[in-house]
Formats: structure tokens, sequence, C-alpha cells
């Protein structure tokens, strides 16, 4: 079915992302640019910027960060009217961009944030889902904590009731919790999620479903293996497509990359992408989901599906910050087969 005008509703964290200039170090940086960012932010942000109607549910402090930090999703379309305000402060991320062979890294400071205190009163459920078409959550949501994980179940009994399609990306991080609890959490999760997207190693470390033979430091992903995980998710968890992203890391500046979707109708596995040089690519999964989630309301089959979703975040790695700030004919064109990067006059 296509909707011509969708509505989709986002719920998780929202970040303050502090990063040296280009490829410089922490340890040398005397400045940082300021962002703001959150996986499911990430989201909301490719599909605001084409054209969906998406509202940001999260908690942030009721101080001037707060305040930036709002604004800055409203400057790029995202909805606000639902982000609750109070709690201590707002969660900070700090990522060092790496290059050739020395890996990006990421520093987690998110402790006694705003988002940990909600209370079941921050948020109205059914004034927030009423008319939505889409929920969006990632593991990283549940795994800050049991007042989040009460918050997340309220809205997913809602989201149940209504008919409402839901998506998660598992997007697990070791920092945030041990893969015991994410198995656990997650697992009586799946029960409302019709879409689940995770990467190469998401569904080994939440579910201890292996990709036989894969090996992402060695960057061996055979297709066949991931295959395998996939049917094996849908049918643990009932879930009707599954989704991965599937990266070849040659080094932090080269990267391979490609998409597969798994349905009803079978396997679909996008073309691959040779990303030279890789700008940034925190956020490339979220921009994934978000494509996929738009491909989805819009109607597309199931191989339009994650081609675009395979684009749309094959652009993202292109862009500095963790939006995928693409447009509509920037992903088609690009599904298409201009991926010459020429000018455009």
């Amino acid at each position: 079915m296509t909707l011509e005008s969708p509505r989709v509703v986002v719920f998780g964290e929202l970040m303050l992302r502090l990063n040296p200039h280009g490829n410089e170090r922490i340890v040398q940086a005397s400045e940082f640019e300021v962002r703001y960012t959150g996986a499911e932010a990430n989201v909301a942000a490719l599909l605001a910027g084409l054209g969906v109607e998406v509202f940001a549910v999260s908690k942030v402090p009721g101080h001037e960060v707060g305040d930036a930090c709002v604004n800055y999703l409203r400057r790029f379309g995202i909805k606000t009217d639902y982000i609750a305000r109070g709690g201590e402060r707002l969660g900070i991320l700090y990522l060092e961009t790496g290059a050739s062979q020395r890996a990006s890294s990421v520093i987690y400071d998110r402790g006694q944030t705003s988002i940990r205190d909600v209370r079941s009163s921050d948020f109205d459920w059914r004034t927030i889902l009423e008319g939505a078409d889409w929920f969006h959550f990632s593991g990283t949501t549940p795994a800050l904590g049991e007042p989040v994980r009460a918050t997340l179940r309220d809205a997913l009994r809602v989201a149940n009731e209504r008919g409402i399609r839901v998506s998660c990306d598992l997007n697990y991080r070791a920092k945030l919790w041990s893969t015991h609890e994410a198995n656990e959490v997650m697992t009586e999760l799946m029960t409302y999620v019709d879409v689940l997207i995770g990467n190469e190693e998401d569904a080994a470390k939440v579910f201890g479903i292996v990709a036989d033979g894969s090996d992402v430091t060695a960057g061996e992903l055979p297709a066949a293996a991931y295959q395998r995980v996939a049917t094996e998710l849908s049918r643990r968890f009932g879930v009707g497509r599954v989704a991965t992203t599937l990266r070849r890391s040659i080094s932090a500046s080269v990267n391979h990359w490609a998409g597969m979707l798994y349905d009803d109708q079978g396997h679909h596995l996008s073309r691959s992408y040779e990303i030279s040089p890789v700008v940034d690519r925190v956020g490339a999964g979220d921009a994934f989901a978000g494509g996929l989630i738009y491909a989805i309301l819009r109607g597309y089959d199931s191989q339009s599906s994650v081609e675009f979703a395979t684009a749309a975040s094959c652009l993202k790695h292109s862009i500095p910050g963790d939006f995928g700030l693409v447009s509509l004919g920037e992903i088609e064109a690009l599904v298409g087969g201009d991926a010459s990067g020429r000018v455009r006059r």
C-alpha cells in the first residue's frame, strides 16, 4: 500500500556530538565541531529530507543546550512537538574520524542524562501516535535502563493496538550493555516488530545467530551466510522483513557497501558500492533504515526498496555529521546508475 503523506514517529536518546576538525586526533584538537545526533534522530533526518512528516520523541534538559539540540532538529525539518524537557544533562558523543589504516573511534559520556530520567507522564503515546503510520526505535534506546524500557513498551503497546508498523534497528553497542542483557530485553521487544534491521554483527551479538564463514575484520561477508541469518531471525521472531547492511572495510578510507532484504518474496541483495574516500561513516546504518522505511511506505517492491536504502546510506558516507542530508533526486540518480560524482550545473 502506498501512503502519499505518511507520518513517522521515532523514539530515542538525543546527544551532543563533538569531533575535532577533519582527521585530527582528540589529543591534538584545540577546538571541536558541534552537531547533535541520536540513532533515531538520524533516521528522522533522512525521512524529513525526503518530505515525510516525522516526529522525534525524546527528553532533553530545559536549559540552553537542550534548546540548541531541539533547534538543530527543527533546522532539518524534524518535528519536535513531543520532546519532553527536564533532567540534568544531554549525553555527549566524542568522535575521532580515522583515515587509511587508523580506525575511527567513539567515546560516550552518557551517564545521568535526561532520557534516563523519563517518567510515564512525560509522553502521552495515544496522542503522539494519533494518525501515525510507522514507529521506529533502535537497540540503543532500551539499553539506557528500565525507565526507558518501560516508556518504550508503552509506545509499542499503543502502536500494536492501532496497527502501526514498527521497525527496530538492533544497533548493539557493547559500551551500553552486555550481550546477555541485550538478548533478554530485545527478545521480548521483538513481539512488536514488523521490520528488523541490523548490520553484519548485530544478530550474532544480540541473538547468537552467527553468519558462518564471515569475518568482518578480514572483509569476508558471504551473502549466503547472511541470508541464512535473516531467514532464522524471521522464523524465530515472526518478523515479516529483515534487512542488513554489509560493510567490507578495506580501510577507514575505503569501504565496500551493500544491503540485503528478506521478506515473504525471498532474499534481495542490492548492488555493491565502492566508497572512496569515506568522509564520515557514522549514521550510515541509520540512513539505510530511513531509506528502507521510506521505500516501504511509498510502496516500492522488495528489490527497489533495498536498492533505495543502500543508495541513500552510500551517499551518507560523503557527508560530515550523522545526518543523511540527501535528496530524493540524488538517491534516485545513484539507484539509476549515476555514480560518476560529476558536477551538476
